[in-house]
């Protein structure tokens, strides 16, 4: 548990440790009460020191619960401050990872975040703050009597080898159940994505199928866990019951051989009891323990980038865009994914990106964009490297339609404004702008609510076509320098590839740098030069009419390299 040690929390965890020995010092009071009252009041019939001892253990419960209290509130602020430092932070590597396709970070890391919070909260939490101050109570279980004392550290001795042979037996299946279920929600994730194909296509039953092996053994596994942990802890609980009776009845036999007083009977039976309760606890709760321990490993071993650091500002983006000898390598064993590749746009131009299914056109938009990187080559904005860009700046200078256009649960406004603020009326005209520009603005208002209507996730409610337009404003919010266009004419009727097609005249008339991937030759019209790829590597690039008089005649003479057709001011 060394990240309750971390220094974020450390001085919340101090302040709990001292709240915790303040705590188990009060509660001494009630037992000595006990024996005073045995041994002192019953003897003397006293009244007035039953009223002074009665008040001394008030105010000990008093202190008590002041102090209890002021632990949990402590723990709950260190619970919230390891959400606060670590969640944001973690989503944001996750789903950079994800986009990025390097996938390090584990998608489940928000979960284990809010498992350690939550262990924070729990009564484990507090039986591992309790269980330090043991000492104290053997201590004055001793100054009662020595025998008392000596079977209350052994009766100690066992609980705590009970508590080390459940750590033992219980950790492998723990961190199994852990594995299993993980899989069993990613298995439901997918099928989740892929519903519409499963139930169109009849394929319901037998995805099930698969899904109920995975869920079947994730439910065995977390079988064994519940049985072994309810076990140990039913072995805890009996443990420390036997050591109570044993107490009572070796302190009756003292009683009765006068070696000790009935009020030190009674006191040692409670102080026993109260010293051994958490460690019962902890051994009922060794499985949350194991879990907050495996989540902690997971975090720790996760590469989780760090805060950005400020950056020199570059000057505003131009739109330059140029890629030196790119190359991309293909998993394991397989061949490269792009192969070499160099080309430069200036600003103002639009680049037709052709070329068969897998010939590489998405991955080498992906390369432009900074969501592959390469493993030769340089991805250039305005001569500098994308690398060497500030994030913050590249935020508003890059716009991007993907094949598979995702909006989000929102407002229309909201969606087109990249998920930001509209409640001013700079954004409310940005956003209008961004729609204007992008042909969807009278579409948008025959909604019902406009741009204020409404949508599910995904974008529900919306038809592909009507997606893929607003995703077109979005891509264009905000004056961007360039604009990747991956199909987005895909699902596009006639009315909507003709918004889009003066979409991208307006976009180069504005000096942005447009980048098109289309099957469609209607859009490479508005192409000033055409890249064709085949398989990874670039074949043809040059001049539009150039490109394309080349294609129209590759049906009777084969394609040959670029560099050995293509007129060198064309390739420049």
């Amino acid at each position: 548990m060394k990240w309750l040690l971390s220094p974020g929390i450390r001085s919340f965890i101090v302040l709990a440790a001292a709240a915790s020995l303040v705590l188990n010092l009060a509660l001494v009071v009630p037992s000595i009460y006990m024996l005073e009252v045995f041994d002192r009041v019953f003897s003397s019939r006293s009244v007035e020191t039953l009223v002074v001892l009665s008040m001394f253990a008030l105010l000990a419960l008093a202190l008590g619960f002041c102090m209890d209290r002021a632990r949990g509130m402590l723990l709950r602020r260190a619970g919230r401050v390891v959400d606060e430092a670590l969640s944001q932070q973690a989503l944001t590597t996750v789903l950079t990872e994800s986009a990025t396709a390097r996938l390090r970070a584990d998608s489940t890391a928000v979960q284990d975040i809010a498992r350690m919070r939550g262990f924070l909260a729990s009564p484990a939490v507090s039986a591992l703050f309790d269980a330090p101050w043991l000492p104290i109570y053997l201590l004055v279980i001793f100054a009662l009597h020595p025998a008392l004392g000596w079977t209350a550290l052994v009766s100690a001795a066992v609980l705590f080898a009970l508590g080390l042979f459940t750590e033992r037996y219980v950790r492998g299946d723990a961190e199994q159940a852990v594995v299993d279920n993980r899989a069993a929600a990613q298995r439901i994730d997918a099928l989740t994505r892929n519903a519409e194909v499963l139930v169109g296509m009849g394929m319901l039953d037998n995805a099930i199928r698969g899904w109920e092996g995975a869920h079947r053994q994730a439910m065995a596994a977390q079988e064994r866990l519940g049985d072994a942990s309810s076990t140990l802890a039913a072995v805890g609980r009996t443990v420390r019951q036997l050591v109570q009776v044993a107490m009572l009845a070796l302190g009756a036999w003292l009683v009765l051989a006068g070696a000790a007083s009935p009020g030190v009977m009674i006191a040692a039976t409670i102080l026993v009891a109260r010293a051994l309760q958490p460690v019962e606890h902890l051994i009922a709760g060794w499985k949350s323990l194991v879990e907050v321990r495996g989540a902690w490993k997971r975090l720790h071993d996760q590469v989780v980038d760090a805060p950005g650091k400020e950056r020199l500002q570059l000057p505003p983006m131009s739109g330059t865009l140029s890629l030196d000898r790119v190359t991309l390598l293909g998993q394991a064993q397989r061949p490269p994914v792009i192969k070499g590749i160099s080309l430069a746009l200036a600003p103002g131009e639009c680049l037709g990106l052709v070329g068969p299914s897998a010939s590489g056109k998405t991955t080498l938009v992906r390369l432009m964009l900074g969501l592959r990187t390469p493993h030769a080559g340089t991805v250039r904005f305005d001569g500098v490297d994308l690398a060497a860009w500030p994030r913050d700046q590249l935020v508003g200078a890059v716009g991007y339609v993907p094949q598979d256009v995702e909006l989000f649960a929102g407002t229309v406004a909201h969606n087109i404004a990249r998920l930001g603020k509209v409640d001013s009326a700079h954004d409310s005209e940005a956003v209008i702008a961004a729609a204007q520009l992008a042909g969807v603005h009278d579409m948008i208002l025959r909604l019902p609510k406009a741009y204020e209507t409404e949508l599910g996730d995904a974008g529900n409610g919306l038809s592909g076509g009507q997606r893929q337009r607003i995703a077109l404003a979005r891509a264009v919010y905000g004056q961007p320098k360039l604009v990747v266009l991956d199909e987005p004419n895909a699902n596009l009727d006639s009315e909507g590839e003709d918004a889009l097609s003066s979409a991208i005249a307006r976009l180069k008339q504005a000096g942005t740098t447009v980048v098109l991937v289309s099957h469609r030759p209607s859009l490479m019209r508005n192409a000033d030069k055409v890249a064709v790829l085949r398989e990874g590597a670039l074949e043809i690039f040059g001049p539009r009419e150039q490109v394309l008089a080349r294609l129209s005649g590759a049906t009777v003479l084969p394609m040959r390299r670029a560099e050995h057709d293509i007129p060198q001011e064309a390739t420049a």
